[in-house]
């Protein structure tokens, strides 16, 4: 027999207000209500009643597989739903509206894949970074906690996993003012993210630039120095091998054929998620470089680069061109030129998007 109805934000039982949409989400209060409808219920409202209803009785085995697989999918697409959102407002400085978000994408994973599954640990370091920004440290703690006993629950737990549960609690660490055992986990995240993609992957390059955010706030320069260093050159390489696979795919469209029955596919090198860690970075670096006690006219140039690369492949042309000629003229003043070859041709692709758009 189910018990009285819980709130969807805090749990609480006997929660009176019911969603007049759904019908299948209560709430405490008015505010519980709203602030869940601005996080992530507007979104997955009309999601919500195919995926939690009865199922229908099948006459065949054959129908009965195919709605379990028609269940699975809007499941899966309830759960990516909810996840973008709540990263979306992770990423735009929000917090608190990413918690309900990412709490529904909770939910729906532990009915999907069960409470100990590995599933669940991008989920639960999320909420633990939306919790820390958002000022609840205990919350944040609970979720953590959750994560690593998945972790150890999991033996067949991946390097990648490990990496981003020690960067999480890395950053928790930085959060409480602890920054002994912040270098301790994202020295682990930088140890095992290099063990899983290599030492030249960007994915070892977010442990890198929250130990130097550290070093230079310790004012250990020369430490900060290196390490933002480093980051700069893994997302630069990176996004020029970026580049360089754009560029084959733009001339494979021109190349094909109109006439051809098949459709070709041609896959982009970055993701929304690795475009949006790179901007940010790489921001926060440029900053030090144009204005702290960083400076390096070299350095600046190629985080430039980078930046100009990365709005340029997103599809933002006037910032990258904006970006990108910021570049031409820094490298124009370097003893050593060597980057303007590339920088201009970066500004050639720019212009050239630009006249096939206007």
């Amino acid at each position: 027999m189910a018990g009285p109805p819980r709130c969807e934000l805090c749990g609480a039982r006997a929660a009176p207000l019911r969603c007049p949409g759904c019908r299948l989400t209560y709430y405490c209060d008015v505010s519980h209500q709203k602030t869940d409808w601005n996080s992530i219920h507007s979104r997955i409202c009309h999601l919500l009643l195919p995926v939690l209803r009865p199922q229908s009785c099948f006459h065949s085995e054959k129908d009965r597989k195919q709605g379990k697989e028609q269940l699975l999918r809007k499941q899966e697409s309830l759960i990516a739903v909810a996840l973008s959102t709540a990263q979306g407002f992770l990423w735009a400085g929000k917090p608190m509206e990413a918690i309900p978000a990412a709490l529904q994408a909770l939910r729906f994973s532990s009915r999907l894949s069960g409470p100990a599954s590995l599933q669940l640990l991008p989920i639960y370091l999320l909420l633990a970074e939306a919790s820390t920004g958002a000022g609840r440290p205990r919350q944040a703690a609970k979720y953590l906690s959750q994560a690593q006993w998945i972790v150890l629950q999991s033996p067949d737990c991946s390097a990648a996993l490990q990496s981003k549960l020690h960067r999480g609690l890395g950053l928790f660490s930085i959060a409480e003012g602890n920054l002994d055992q912040a270098l301790y986990h994202l020295a682990n995240d930088v140890y095992l993210a290099t063990a899983e993609f290599g030492l030249n992957s960007v994915e070892v390059s977010g442990g890198y630039f929250h130990m130097a955010n550290i070093f230079f706030h310790q004012n250990k320069m020369d430490a900060a120095n290196s390490l933002y260093t480093e980051v700069s050159s893994l997302w630069h390489a990176w996004l020029l091998s970026c580049l360089r696979e754009h560029e084959r795919a733009l001339q494979a469209r021109a190349e094909a054929s109109p006439f051809s029955e098949e459709e070709e596919s041609f896959e982009e090198g970055m993701t929304e998620a690795q475009r949006e860690r790179g901007a940010r970075m790489l921001s926060a670096v440029l900053e030090l470089r144009e204005q702290g006690p960083l400076q390096h006219p070299g350095e600046t140039a190629r985080v430039l680069h980078s930046l100009a690369m990365i709005h340029y492949l997103g599809l933002d042309l006037a910032k990258a061109r904006e970006v990108g000629m910021k570049a031409f003229d820094l490298a124009k003043q370097l003893p050593q030129q060597d980057s303007l070859e590339t920088i201009g041709h970066l500004l050639e692709l720019i212009n050239a998007q630009f006249s096939h758009t206007t």
